[in-house]
């Protein structure tokens, strides 16, 4: 996702004090945050009991208004991919 030119700083603290909330939520395991500054992309690493469960929180934070708040750093609306993990 693409941070919002000056507005960093700003979403640091929001996520400071909402990250707590997304791991302490039903089926979160992990949620990493990744940042590069030359580029101003950020990405969020989330890994979730199952598909369903983060769907959940998306739609927790939907009607809650988080989501609006963080998208309101962002330049565009972020895309969420899932991924299976893969023992080998």
């Amino acid at each position: 996702m693409k941070v919002k030119e000056a507005r960093y700083a700003e979403l640091q603290q929001f996520l400071q004090a909402n990250l707590p909330n997304v791991r302490g939520f039903s089926g979160a395991l992990s949620v990493g945050v990744f940042y590069n500054a030359e580029q101003q992309d950020l990405m969020l690493f989330e890994e979730w009991l199952s598909k369903e469960h983060h769907q959940a929180y998306i739609q927790f934070i939907s009607e809650n208004g988080v989501m609006s708040q963080l998208l309101s750093f962002m330049q565009d609306a972020p895309v969420i991919t899932y991924y299976g993990r893969e023992v080998l």
